[in-house]
């Protein structure tokens, strides 16, 4: 029920409400006033006003005026357009119309165009029009272009071109660079003559038919008079580009002079181009010492310049040095001469020069060695070709060991050249700072001492073969090598920062490639297979115990020796070598591989013992699956005659269960040992001819068996599928059909007399597997038995006898169903409750 106010009442609450929506209105007209007057301040509102839309209703498409394009922008684009066909018209009127005006006629029409359009933009700019005046003064320049050219063709056309377009960039330049100055505000005008100034010492150079190096002193005379303007000039878009003007004009003298210092024949040619590129070096250094010239960040540009200085010098020194020395020695003669740039790393030079010069001695040493990656390529992949002639005979030398023709004349200095690399490396973790706040050569310092050790590593390893050395020597360097990186790993080393564990590494990864090169290279003969694997055993046996007894000192001596999986990795690798020496040892002594196999269980064997000594170390779970993998290699060595196989197999096993005397390894290595008996078992069986399937499912019965009565006797409430079910299926079901298959007796006889006594023993102890079954069994097994006599009686009874006897059945089961159905409840319950 509404309650409805008197009416004078409701007439002053409308009357209030009124009032209301009019101060409400007023405020909003106001504030719509004050955000009209904002936009019109920053932009030309759009047309028409649109009034806000109701709640629900669909947004209005946004209009194109006010969205794509803003009046600036087309100022802009409308402005380049009329300077476009203003120029155009000009080079048309220039180039057709030219001849149709007399020579007064001429002069007045490009002199009153010319003037016009330079004084132009100087009105323009007094009355703030600055695109315009942009635009006018870009045409204005594009018209003193075009004056030039018709000058040179009216009155000075036997003038030789190059000459000509020469002085006129000078000339050009000049002009507009005082028109730039006088009408400060215009942007075009100074970049323009910059730009320009570039072009008359090198068409000038050209133009007298100047040498390549002529050019590029042009050129580089250029890049200094750039760097000078720009030490002059404030920050801005003009010294930004009279910086990019000087690196280009300086760029293209550096490749000219390089090009000639490479090509260059005697010392005295080479020196030529190299005083252009000791200039440009000293020009490059000056940049950088003066690093106020970018912008964009002094460090960044004065290393980059200094880089540039150090890879000129480089260059400079390098091409007279290669040409005075034989041609394998090149790579060695620049590669000394960057090593040079090292010794600016404790001078008192500006940090981000000496970063620069540090950093063109790295990238020489890196092209250096980039030069000499073929010969470690070789030495490690060119031992593979042993795999196919193995114990064919000694090669005749290094070089002829490992298979690939690589032109090691061309590279006799390689080893050298690692060598100096890896000290570069190691001198560059010494003199770099390691402070936390020295900046960015921190973080170089911990690569730079692993890379010293991979670079020894390599000069080592090519070192025979590039001095071409005998077939000993290519063998006994590596082995050498190896045991030397395998000191270097086991050593003890301080725990501060991460140096110690990056030269381990290094180490562990050098120390694994060369043993692996040398074990392929030794298959040449049995002798050396035999005495390198024998030697490669040792030294990893060594190590592996080594590290472990250095880490049980330094743990008390506050040393840090090597890593768990550096340690693990050394001890697998001990193993797999012993394996490969019993494995090369056999056959070198003439045993078959029948005979190799049960002696290559000696160790897994070993293994299984350390095993039990180190009991739960952290080493033990690692070398146990390697030697795991050696007992599959015997398996695989043995499988092609049974009887040895079989023999390898109960090996195994006994070495699996002698594992499992151990807490920590029972379950596993107990289910193995189980396994191997039985597999033995087989293989013996089948090589002996016996084809009974019980000869084959007893052997696994019998322990499933003992394993299940050991299950219940721990825990009574297991159930007997899993305890005895495995077990007893694995001889039944292959039983049945061999009974069923089998013409005599004996074997259904027997079946039936085990599958009665399990159906009565799992009754007797209500164990539902047995029960079950022993009951199938039982049932399956007598079927079989009557079979016969039933077909025999079917075939005696008359034919109305079965129809007849069915009827009855149906009946008496019909009768006497409840019955039945509490019996068939009452049995499934019974058999519930056994387990």
């Amino acid at each position: 029920m509404e309650n409805i106010p008197p009416p004078g009442q409701e007439l002053a609450m409308i009357d209030q409400e009124l009032v209301r929506l009019d101060a409400r209105r007023g405020q909003l007209l106001a504030r719509r006033a004050q955000l009209l007057s904002l936009l019109a301040r920053s932009a030309p509102p759009p047309w028409p006003y649109a009034l806000p839309a109701p709640p629900g209703s669909p947004p209005s498409p946004t209009p194109l005026a006010a969205g794509e394009v803003s009046p600036p922008s087309a100022q802009n684009v409308l402005l380049a357009l009329g300077g476009m066909l203003l120029t155009v018209a000009a080079i048309a009127f220039t180039l057709v119309s030219w001849g149709h005006l007399s020579v007064g006629g001429r002069a007045a029409v490009l002199t009153v165009i010319t003037v016009a359009a330079l004084a132009v933009p100087a009105v323009l700019l007094r009355r703030k029009l600055a695109s315009t005046a942009e635009a006018v003064a870009a045409f204005a320049l594009a018209l003193m272009v075009l004056d030039a050219y018709a000058l040179h063709e009216v009155a000075l056309p036997r003038t030789d071109g190059l000459h000509y377009t020469a002085g006129a960039a000078a000339v050009l330049a000049a002009l507009w660079a005082g028109y730039g100055s006088a009408l400060g505000r215009l942007r075009l005008p100074l970049p323009a003559a910059l730009v320009t100034a570039q072009l008359p010492l090198f068409l000038g150079s050209l133009a007298i038919e100047a040498s390549a190096l002529t050019t590029a002193w042009a050129l580089l005379v250029t890049a200094a008079l750039d760097t000078a303007l720009a030490r002059w000039l404030k920050p801005g878009a003009v010294r930004t580009v009279t910086v990019v003007a000087a690196c280009a004009t300086a760029g293209a003298a550096l490749l000219t002079g390089g090009s000639l210092s490479v090509a260059a024949g005697t010392p005295l040619t080479a020196a030529r181009p190299g005083v252009l590129l000791l200039a440009a070096a000293g020009l490059g250094l000056f940049m950088a010492g003066r690093a106020k010239i970018s912008r964009t960040g002094p460090g960044h540009m004065a290393s980059a310049c200094a880089v540039v200085a150090g890879l000129a010098a480089v260059a400079a020194a390098g091409g007279v040095v290669r040409t005075a020395v034989p041609d394998g020695a090149a790579v060695l003669g620049y590669l000394l001469c960057g090593v040079a740039l090292f010794t600016v790393v404790r001078t008192r030079l500006p940090r981000a020069v000496i970063r620069g010069l540090a950093g063109a001695a790295g990238a020489v040493t890196a092209a250096s060695v980039l030069w000499t990656l073929p010969a470690p390529a070789v030495v490690l992949l060119g031992a593979l070709s042993r795999i196919t002639a193995v114990w064919t005979g000694a090669p005749g030398d290094a070089r002829a060991a490992f298979g690939v023709d690589l032109p090691w004349a061309s590279r006799p200095t390689a080893p050298l050249v690692l060598l100096i690399a890896a000290g570069v490396a190691a001198s560059a973790y010494r003199l770099l700072p390691g402070a936390p706040g020295s900046g960015g050569e921190r973080q170089w310092r911990v690569p730079a001492l692993g890379g010293a050790v991979a670079l020894g590593w390599a000069a080592v390893l090519v070192a025979p073969p590039a001095l071409d050395l005998g077939y000993p020597a290519a063998v006994a360097a590596p082995l050498v090598l190896t045991a030397v990186l395998l000191a270097v790993v086991v050593r003890p080393h301080t725990p501060a920062g991460t140096a110690g564990t990056a030269v381990t590494v290094t180490a562990l990864v050098c120390a694994l490639a060369s043993s692996l090169s040398v074990s392929l290279l030794a298959l040449a003969t049995r002798t050396a297979t035999v005495t390198t694997l024998a030697a490669l055993c040792v030294l990893f046996t060594a190590a592996a115990v080594a590290a472990e007894t250095v880490h049980a000192r330094g743990a008390a001596a506050g040393a840090q020796a090597a890593s768990r999986p550096v340690r693990a990795l050394l001890a697998c690798v001990a193993v797999g070598y012993a394996t490969a020496l019993v494995a090369a040892a056999c056959p070198a002594a003439g045993l078959p591989a029948e005979r190799t196999a049960p002696a290559l269980l000696a160790v897994p064997a070993a293994v299984a013992l350390l095993g039990a000594r180190l009991r739960r170390h952290p080493v033990a779970p690692p070398i146990e699956l390697t030697a795991a993998g050696a007992a599959m290699l015997a398996v695989a060595l043995a499988s092609g005659r049974a009887p040895v196989l079989a023999l390898v197999l109960s090996l195994c096993g006994v070495i699996a269960a002698g594992t499992a005397v151990r807490t920590e390894r029972r379950r596993v290595a107990g289910y193995a040992a189980t396994a191997l008996f039985v597999l033995a078992t087989w293989v013996r069986l089948a090589s002996s001819g016996v084809s009974a399937p019980e000869a084959y499912t007893l052997p696994v019965t019998l322990p499933a068996l003992a394993v299940g009565l050991l299950r219940r006797r721990r825990d009574p409430e297991a159930s007997s599928w899993t305890a005895y079910g495995p077990g007893l299926a694995a001889t039944l079901l292959p039983s049945l059909p061999a009974a069923w298959g089998d013409p005599d007796w004996p074997r259904p006889l027997l079946l039936g007399l085990a599958a009665l006594a399990l159906t009565l023993a799992g009754a007797r102890l209500r164990l539902q597997a047995p029960l079950v079954l022993g009951g199938a069994a039982l049932a399956l097994d007598a079927l079989h038995e009557l079979a016969p006599y039933v077909a025999q009686l079917a075939g005696v009874l008359p034919r109305w006898l079965p129809p007849a006897l069915a009827g009855l059945l149906l009946l008496a089961v019909g009768a006497t169903y409840e019955q039945r159905q509490r019996e068939a409840r009452r049995l499934r319950g019974t058999l519930r409750r056994m387990r």
